[in-house]
């Protein structure tokens, strides 16, 4: 192959496959001294075949007595003689693409390699060419995690009717990659067809062998951060800036947006005039409703702001638990905690905080139970019992979160690190036996929905006449009425009440704190 063939090969190549051009030469020279070492080969295996007829013929060889001297004081020590190779060189002019091939100090012909050392360099070039490729795709799409990607879905793949299936999306740009939509990355209620256009950002790259997997998501909280900087023009020049992002996939999401220019409105930039901003991401997310938080560093304003448009009272936080108290009147109590607790849900994660709503006559509640709860411990001071109500403390499983030295500290080390343990272990055991006590309760309504199958039943039967069914009404009526199972909980229930001096703590749920906590972050 002539200079110029070779440097339009690579000149193709690089513009076919995006490639470094100093990869595809290094390439072609890796490939061709495997052909050299290949063709060796081959042609020492033809010298030996030779070799051996002409032992059998009965006459002496060259290479058979050549190779019997190579393999003498190898063989005596009791080793195996390591192959030998001839050593090849072979370089590329990057200028002229002239190929300059030295074996065994001996300038060979790559034009005489022949069929089946050509076929292996081809093959090895290819499979580099595929490696690099994979590799420089891995490297540019690992650094995007989390960008904003377009294409075209061309296929979906169902396994059973009425599923969502696996979506497979040509990226815009990249001829040779595809990515895959997973239906856990799919917002829920939309529905996709082949050659729709869609939006997404990339959620993770995965390499498997050669290829590369591009893993995209509609239901990530960044998609909602990548629309705005596209559909805002002041969120993508950095002056409004997204300091968090909550979201629950096709229902509802809150964006707490900040200006670095008081003349710029954060919030009435991102809504747009008449909503005609804010409409098109809601549009390009089927519907998905959005809240824009205004962010404030104050932790107390932020959560007010998150929890819009419940009016609030007041705000109680607690560093040391990550917890904050909202108060709220009986009319917003419901508004505050939104549709199936998602309200209080999205501010929580907004926040980072663990929120938990309630009214003044459910904090005080509380309080009046915490007190009483925590008199029970061994080896308690008052200071201590207020200290920990202080601190955000009103049940046993709050102080189970404490350690040791924490409640020696907040006692004045009033308690010795032994006494800590102590308190810190019956605050352990009682939280079980309340959770365990709360659990019973819960499976009380299911027995009793069962045992009340059998007497509609009989109701049933009664009702067309079942001359059976009557007389087993009858008797049923005259016989005693049965005890139920349920009696031995309500008994387990009442001690732990006396253990405790207070009233059952799983009727707290229904209308404390924990009611209508958010269970964390």
């Amino acid at each position: 192959m002539k200079g110029d063939d070779v440097l339009k090969a690579v000149s193709f190549i690089q513009n076919e496959k995006g490639l470094d051009r100093e990869l595809i030469f290094t390439s072609i020279e890796r490939a061709i001294q495997h052909a050299l070492l290949k063709k060796w080969e081959t042609d020492r295996k033809v010298d030996q075949l030779r070799d051996q007829e002409r032992r059998m013929k009965g006459q002496n060889t060259l290479a058979a007595s050549s190779a019997a001297d190579q393999t003498d004081g190898d063989n005596d020590d009791g080793l195996e003689p390591e192959p030998f190779l001839p050593p090849v060189v072979v370089t590329i002019d990057r200028k002229e693409g002239n190929i300059v091939a030295i074996m065994n100090n001996v300038v060979m012909d790559p034009a005489e390699l022949g069929r089946i050392a050509a076929q292996s360099a081809k093959q090895l070039i290819i499979q580099n060419f595929r490696q690099a490729e994979s590799e420089e795709l891995y490297q540019k799409f690992t650094s995007r995690r989390g960008d904003l990607v377009l294409g075209v879905i061309k296929r979906i793949d169902r396994r059973r009717e009425g599923d969502r299936g696996v979506a497979t999306v040509q990226l815009d740009g990249e001829k040779n990659l595809e990515a895959i939509l997973p239906p856990s990355e799919q917002i829920r209620g939309e529905t996709h067809n082949p050659n729709d256009r869609i939006k997404a950002v990339i959620l993770d790259v995965k390499r498997e062998s050669n290829r590369v997997k591009i893993v995209l998501s509609r239901t990530h909280p960044d998609l909602v951060r990548r629309l705005f900087e596209e559909e805002i023009p002041e969120v993508a020049d950095h002056v409004i800036e997204i300091r968090a992002v909550s979201r629950e996939a096709g229902n509802r999401a809150k964006v707490a947006v900040a200006s670095s220019d008081m003349k710029v409105d954060c919030v009435g930039a991102c809504v747009g005039v008449r909503g005609s901003r804010i409409k098109n991401i809601v549009e390009e997310l089927h519907g998905e409703r959005i809240d824009i938080v205004r962010w404030n560093d104050s932790l107390q304003v932020l959560i007010r702001y998150a929890l819009q448009p419940a009016q609030i009272l007041d705000v109680h936080c607690y560093p040391r638990l990550g917890r904050a108290i909202v108060l709220v009147d009986d009319e917003n109590l419901s508004l505050a905690i939104g549709k199936k607790g998602q309200n209080v849900r999205l501010a929580t994660k907004l926040v980072g905080w663990d929120i938990e709503i309630m009214t003044d006559d459910e904090l005080q509640k509380s309080l009046s139970k915490a007190e009483l709860w925590f008199r029970q411990i061994p080896s308690i001071t008052d200071e201590l019992i207020e200290t920990l109500i202080t601190e955000g403390c009103f049940s046993y499983e709050d102080i189970t979160v404490l350690k040791a030295e924490d409640i020696a500290t907040l006692s004045g080390n009033v308690l010795s690190e032994e006494e800590a343990d102590d308190v810190l272990e019956y605050a352990e055991q009682y939280a079980e036996m309340m959770e365990n006590a709360t659990s019973e309760e819960d499976e009380q309504p299911a027995e009793a929905a069962e045992e009340g199958e059998a007497p509609a039943a009989e109701g049933m039967d009664a009702l067309f006449g079942d001359s059976e069914a009557e007389a087993s009404e009858e008797a049923a009526e005259e016989a005693p009425a049965p005890v139920p199972e349920t009696a031995a909980p309500a008994q387990a229930k009442t001690t732990l009440d006396d253990l405790l001096g207070a009233e059952d703590p799983s009727q707290e749920k229904s209308g404390g704190a924990n009611g209508h906590s958010t269970g964390g972050v």
